[in-house]
């Protein structure tokens, strides 16, 4: 804390010379020397260090407060720079604001620095610059703020740091998290990517609810200095890992410049082993699992919101595939799961936008050709995701309900148009049309009053509508789903069971059931593909249940059939119906409207791929 030689400002920035006047002088015009008198010696006993300094920046008087801050008498700071004393040039903004206030064109300066005190301890200082009216030199007044910086730092810390694990918080986290996106991937030393491990624990709400916030609360504690030995062993670079409680049971340690996916992997099954030992509590001892999602990417492009969606996201993947596991962030899966929610949410909006459309496939008699049915198959014409068949839609419309609207529509289109065919071919053996229901169309709608009013509405007889269900839906139902089952067939509806042999199989239920098809899976048929290499028990298990279904007065029909030599054998076995791209595939209704017209048979077209 030297002075500077003369002509010399900080830095070496020059300064011109001038004739130093006291503060006496220049402050004692119109001023007797009593009043003189009492400002210095206010001045002097002020225990906030001041000092007066010139346009150039030099002292020209400081009290002894201010002296004492640097271990001198006043005087002997007298004619220094009182920028190189109180470190102002040691930034360019510091400098050219403090530069300012000398010139006079600007009114005030604030700004806090790091000084160091003569016995050795560093202290926080809040400088103040202000011109001194009527002269051209300004007060420079230091003000040790080091109390006030401890107990906001102390304020601080606790409002960033979780008072039950003594973890940072969330906020923290995010800070943390926000400054690392936010930092340029071409720093020295850095990788340019980020990882994130995001876990709660395994049935935690259990443990608070037997026994106890405050057992629960030493488990977090517990949970949280071993997440925090793991981060500290798992060779963290630079800074390391920062582990931080985000609320509840939620944990999660953020990898700043990690080194892939293989860094995280082995953080994440460290956490798993660590967490996987049993915690002694108070006499207690308890065993906990969690289930963790994790997250590793290029930090461009990446932001703090995004990164948080797709670390929930991969924990829920972690806890629906089995819980007390890690799993690793999926961009398909993620995709799938996306679209999945595109179209939940568009599904029901869908239907009255006239969005599904129906093409149907033959049900034809093995024995001679003939098509004696077809199978309505609903298609979704989705304006941004194309034609999509009913396995990735029908699921969903399942789970949200919407399942009784569009099965209705459905329904009522099919019917429509089979009679529709039946009226413009008056000559020609009816067709029957199967329309698959699920389960919940009979538990949330009244579908015996739906077949009634659109058989009623569209003229269709009943015996030409086929309802499908599939085996689990249908066998061990009773109640209401048996009630309306009965109630349809008494109407002369056809029922059918679909996928047969994949479910339940509760063959002595059968019996019972107002069913009149069974439609085998296609397993059963895939089965008889390979002719060269032909596995008997396939055949001899169809065969059984094609008797089985036949002294049951029920009809049979193949799924799947795509060769002639699968056709072949079914037959033989005595198959009733078969249905399959070697026939046909599920096309528009004009041409099944052209098949009627031209009497053709579904004649087999060789094997499709």
């Amino acid at each position: 804390m030297s002075g500077t030689s003369e002509g010399q400002g900080p830095a070496g920035v020059a300064v011109p010379g001038s004739v130093r006047e006291t503060v006496t002088e220049r402050n004692g015009l119109g001023r007797s020397s009593a009043e003189l008198r009492d400002y210095r010696a206010a001045f002097n006993a002020a225990q906030l260090a001041m000092a007066v300094v010139d346009p150039e920046g030099l002292v020209v008087g400081a009290n002894e407060a201010f002296g004492a801050l640097f271990g001198s008498r006043s005087a002997e700071l007298r004619d220094q720079y009182a920028a190189d004393l109180i470190d102002l040039a040691s930034d360019a903004r510091t400098w050219h604001a403090y530069r300012e206030v000398l010139r006079g064109r600007r009114s005030r300066f604030r700004c806090t620095r790091r000084l160091k005190h003569p016995d050795g301890r560093a202290l926080w200082a809040e400088v103040t610059v202000a011109p001194v009216s009527g002269t051209g030199d300004v007060l420079l007044s230091v003000a040790d703020i080091s109390d006030r910086r401890e107990l906001h730092a102390r304020l601080r810390h606790l409002q960033l740091h979780d008072p039950v694990t003594r973890l940072p918080n969330r906020t923290l986290f995010f800070e943390r998290l926000t400054a690392a996106l936010e930092s340029s991937p071409y720093d020295h030393g850095s990788t340019g990517r980020i990882g994130l491990c995001y876990l709660d624990l395994d049935g935690f709400k259990a443990v608070n609810d037997t026994l106890g916030h405050r057992v629960g609360d030493r488990l977090l504690a517990a949970v949280a200095t071993r997440l925090t030995e793991c981060a500290d062993n798992s060779g963290a670079r630079g800074c390391g890992h920062l582990v931080a409680r985000l609320g509840g049971d939620e944990f999660a340690i953020l990898v700043e410049d990690s080194t892939g996916t293989e860094q995280l992997a082995d953080l994440a099954r460290a956490v798993l082993a660590a967490l996987q030992q049993p915690f002694d509590l108070a006499g207690r001892r308890l065993s906990v699992s969690a289930s963790i999602g994790v997250v590793e990417r290029a930090v461009t492009g990446t932001s703090a919101t995004g990164l948080m969606q797709a670390a929930d996201t991969t924990l829920y993947w972690a806890k629906e595939d089995g819980r007390s596991r890690w799993t690793l962030f999926d961009p398909e899966r993620n995709a799938t799961r996306m679209t999945r929610q595109a179209l939940s949410s568009t599904l029901r909006p869908a239907v009255e936008r006239g969005e599904f459309a129906l093409e149907y496939q033959p049900l034809v008699g093995l024995a001679d050709g003939v098509t004696r049915g077809v199978e309505a198959l609903v298609r979704w014409n989705h304006p941004q995701f194309g034609t999509l068949t009913p396995n990735r839609f029908v699921a969903i419309a399942e789970e949200d309900g919407s399942i009784v609207q569009l099965g209705r529509w459905v329904l009522r289109t099919a019917c429509r148009q089979a009679r529709r065919w039946q009226l413009d071919h008056p000559g020609v053996e009816p067709l029957f049309v199967s329309v698959n229901v699920a389960v919940r169309q009979v538990w949330d709608s009244d579908l015996v009053a739906d077949v009634a009013e659109i058989l009623a509405e569209t003229g269709l007889p009943p015996h030409l509508l086929q309802l499908e269900l599939t085996e689990s839906a249908v066998m061990g139902s009773a109640g209401r789903p048996l009630q309306a089952l009965k109630a349809l067939s008494e109407m002369g509806v056809q029922i059918a069971i679909d996928d047969f042999g994949t479910g339940y199989s509760n063959l002595a239920y059968l019996s019972r059931l107002p069913v009149s098809a069974l439609k085998l899976d296609g397993t059963f048929v895939r089965g008889f593909q390979d002719e060269a290499h032909a596995n008997p028990a396939d055949e001899t298990i169809v065969e059984a249940l094609v008797e089985l279904a036949h002294r049951l007065g029920l009809t049979v029909t193949a799924e799947c059939v795509e060769t002639s030599g699968q056709a072949s054998r079914l037959r033989r076995i005595g198959c009733d119906t078969g249905q399959g791209w070697l026939y046909s595939r599920a096309v528009a209704p004009e041409r099944i409207a052209e098949m009627l017209g031209t009497g053709a048979r579904a004649e087999p077209a060789g094997a499709s791929g």
